[in-house]
């Protein structure tokens, strides 16, 4: 097995937009825990969840959240552990905020950095699985029918198109 994949939000108003991570982990097989955890509100808990995540059997940390947007930093400050960031809507700024307040982030400090909102969500759960497939062929071998798939479904579409229907 090759190991969890925690995706965290910064607050439960995340959580719609955050499934469609959970939903992608859980499609793949891959054993995953959702857990609401704030950068603001609750920074000794985001602290200690990122500094014993990795003994916990943790390999890969999904961070969303919004406006200021400082969860998956603030995780990443405590963590050697990838994380990948989803900056969320819902502020004036529409997500705008979390973008750059994600992907800001100084050197030595990474934090990949995802699409706003539930495209984000979903691709950061793909790309945590490309991370845990460098060891587990499984996923490997599920990421490549995901993408032949995908690929069938856009060429169905296409065929549909070009037939007026």
């Amino acid at each position: 097995m090759a190991g969890k994949v925690a995706v965290l939000m910064g607050s439960a108003s995340d959580l719609d937009a955050m499934k469609k991570a959970a939903e992608v982990l859980a499609e793949n097989g891959v054993m995953h825990e959702v857990r609401v955890l704030s950068a603001h509100r609750t920074p000794d808990a985001v602290a200690e969840f990122a500094r014993s995540a990795e003994a916990n059997g943790f390999k890969v940390i999904i961070a969303g959240a919004g406006a200021a947007a400082h969860l998956a930093g603030a995780v990443a400050a405590n963590t050697t552990l990838p994380v990948i960031g989803v900056p969320l809507g819902g502020s004036a700024l529409n997500g705008l905020d979390a973008l750059l307040a994600t992907v800001q982030m100084p050197g030595g400090v990474p934090v990949a950095t995802m699409a706003i909102g539930p495209a984000g969500a979903k691709n950061a759960a793909i790309f945590a699985l490309q991370i845990l497939a460098q060891s587990d062929e499984a996923i490997r071998t599920r990421l490549v029918e995901m993408r032949k798939r995908m690929a069938a479904e856009a060429e169905a579409a296409d065929r549909k198109v070009q037939s007026g229907g």
